[in-house]
């Protein structure tokens, strides 16, 4: 090959590089320019779409502020329940909860070897918790009966034959969550001897409490006006006693009310959606709407988020294939008129009425439930519930 003809070769594969180069550039640099576009547009329709700060727009901070002095429980008693024995019945249950607190700072989760009524394996928690349930009954000088979802049987605690209430009370609500050192409760009706509980209903209840034992413990109470929260163990300025002490109890929410729409939603039960169509648009519903998801499959703590956040809706609808699990007596009714005497609402799931209004003919009842926010409440009923 001779000299001119390995110059021609040198300048044509320099040429040819250059074509490539230049083609690449002009090929690559619309895609480019065209992602980088795309890029731009898409972070300002999720700044948009999700707020400034991405997806914690879409959770639910507390906007509690400190006080400067917390009213105590004798306090807060004397004044919002005007009938004494069922203030004495309610400082009984709540030193209750406060023993409960203490054992399950120190108690392992174990299986007791031992089964329920229902032949579910009883742990350690809920076999000390329902001692200790048992204990505050037959010590209590109003107690007359009571009734636990762990043995579902009405007894008799009043030795001295003077007892005014039946209490029933589920003392861990929570069994399947508690290994994961996840909130739990105990949820607590309590039932006037004029009624007592076979063939009364939830609005005969002269009172409710539900406990969650989580960092801290707070407690739930219906009084004559509304729903107060009681907190234990805190030591907050301005409620330290003459000689040292705290207050073991000071009112940390007075007269809470939850708002009628939400944003929050809790669908226990989803298998049920398989089933009933209006549950499926249900969620679809909450989904596309961009509600928060709120949902531990413990009902303590995941119906009392919409009285800390003052909003939510939790869901438990039933199927042929997915029958109804909560108890009327022991969970349903107790929340119920806490969320009702808030300005909630609740559903039987079954008629659209409120669960509070269903007869309680045996001690093991079950039911449907949706409780919370009155609007969602309506959205469910309106959805959900098969019209005849």
């Amino acid at each position: 090959m001779t000299i001119i003809h390995r110059v021609y070769y040198l300048c044509l594969q320099i040429f040819l590089l250059a074509l490539i180069s230049i083609s690449s550039v002009s090929a690559f640099a619309p895609a480019a320019s065209f992602k980088t576009t795309s890029i731009a547009a898409s972070s300002v329709t999720n700044t948009q779409l999700y707020g400034e700060y991405g997806a914690s727009s879409t959770s639910f901070y507390t906007t509690t502020e400190k006080q400067d002095s917390y009213a105590s429980l004798d306090d807060v008693l004397n004044e919002k329940c005007k009938d004494e024995k069922t203030r004495a019945v309610i400082k009984d249950m709540l030193d209750a909860c406060a023993d409960i607190t203490e054992a399950l700072r120190t108690a392992l989760v174990t299986v007791e070897g031992s089964a329920n009524t229902f032949g579910d394996a009883q742990l350690s928690v809920d076999v000390i918790a329902d001692n200790l349930m048992w204990e505050a009954c037959k010590n209590s000088p109003v107690i007359r009966e009571g009734a636990s979802e762990e043995d579902p049987e009405v007894r008799n605690t009043d030795e001295q034959g003077d007892g005014e209430f039946t209490v029933c009370w589920d003392p861990l609500d929570g069994s399947s969550i508690v290994d994961n050192n996840w909130a739990v409760g105990t949820m607590i009706g309590i039932w006037p001897k004029s009624t007592g509980l076979i063939g009364a209903t939830g609005r005969d209840q002269v009172t409710s409490l539900v406990a969650i034992y989580g960092p801290r413990t707070t407690v739930l109470v219906a009084l004559d006006d509304g729903t107060y929260e009681f907190s234990y163990g805190c030591t907050p300025e301005g409620c330290q006693l003459p000689d040292g002490t705290w207050e073991p109890w000071i009112c940390s929410r007075s007269d809470i009310k939850i708002n009628p729409d939400c944003k929050i939603f809790s669908p226990a039960n989803l298998r049920a959606a398989q089933d009933v169509p209006g549950y499926k648009k249900l969620i679809d519903h909450f989904m596309a709407d961009r509600y928060t998801l709120r949902y531990s499959g413990g009902l303590v703590p995941d119906v009392y988020q919409q009285f800390t956040k003052t909003q939510g809706i939790f869901t438990n609808p039933t199927s042929p294939s997915s029958p109804a699990k909560l108890r009327l007596a022991f969970e349903a009714a107790p929340f119920a008129l806490l969320v009702e005497k808030a300005g909630g609402k609740s559903s039987d799931g079954v008629t659209g009425g409120s669960i509070l209004d269903v007869q309680i003919n045996a001690v093991d009842q079950r039911t449907a439930l949706a409780i919370g926010s009155a609007n969602e409440v309506d959205r469910f009923n309106e959805w959900v519930i098969e019209k005849n």
